[in-house]
């Protein structure tokens, strides 16, 4: 039987990079990560600058628009909003790690309730396993990362991980395209929310998957789930006409 595998342009449109970050936010807000105002998502353009969501507003009401282009010392080059407080954190990720193509950082609902605990919890089960690469926990709270000193600190804490835990704080996590940020940020909101259900529970304190399932998880680049992000936009599109429309009449 032939295999069938639609292009991304049958599943949805071709998103430039603000409209990602849009997309990203707003799904993500449905995923846990909507602390208020809590929240910045880069874009790393390869040119010394990066896209940004603004200062101000939350993540489920931004638009492509909003969207701000700022260099490596925070300075906003492009849009008409503030740079959000804790954009220090970005600014150290990406001197160190230029390869990183997008980060996002916030204080998703389970997972900072593992970081407030200091621990980095077991994945309990498929899903949860999803998205590859390694998690670490920072446990010093050192303050926060809208102070420079505070997020270089973090940041070497992480040194080449791709998520974090950062204590009594939030979550990091980073990767090379929007769908595999999306991933990894959605596999590890439903680990940590698993694992706090299992404890709660009472119920074992080591994941019975297998190491060797485990290991092929973690070697992951987060970009082989062909559909999950696409599912995402799709909904995110269906959720505001607005911002489909505007979306779409740029196709």
């Amino acid at each position: 039987m032939k295999k069938f595998k639609p292009s991304v342009a049958q599943l949805i449109p071709d998103l430039t990079p603000a409209e990602q970050i849009v997309v990203l936010a707003r799904a993500l807000w449905n995923e846990g990560y909507r602390d208020h105002l809590a929240g910045h998502i880069t874009y790393n353009l390869g040119d010394g600058t990066m896209l940004c969501n603004p200062w101000l507003l939350t993540w489920e009401e931004i638009l492509p628009a909003d969207i701000i282009r700022i260099d490596l010392d925070g300075k906003v080059l492009e849009g008409d909003w503030p740079v959000p407080l804790g954009i220090p954190l970005h600014l150290a990720l990406h001197r160190a790690r230029p390869d990183v193509g997008i980060a996002l950082h916030n204080h998703s609902e389970f997972g900072t309730v593992w970081a407030d605990l200091g621990e980095v919890p077991p994945a309990y089960d498929q899903s949860s396993s999803l998205g590859g690469g390694e998690v670490v926990l920072v446990d010093e709270y050192e303050g926060a990362v809208d102070s420079m000193d505070a997020a270089e600190s973090a940041i070497r804490s992480i040194g080449q991980a791709d998520r974090a835990l950062l204590a009594g704080h939030g979550v990091f996590v980073t990767g090379s395209t929007a769908a595999a940020v999306y991933l990894r940020a959605v596999a590890l909101e439903q680990r940590c929310k698993n694992a706090w259900m299992i404890r709660v529970a009472d119920g074992p304190s080591k994941t019975s998957l297998p190491n060797w399932w485990l290991d092929r998880m973690a070697g992951s680049d987060g970009n082989s789930y062909y559909g999950f992000w696409e599912s995402a936009v799709r909904a995110v599109l269906r959720s505001d006409p607005e911002l489909f429309e505007s979306i779409e009449s740029c196709n």
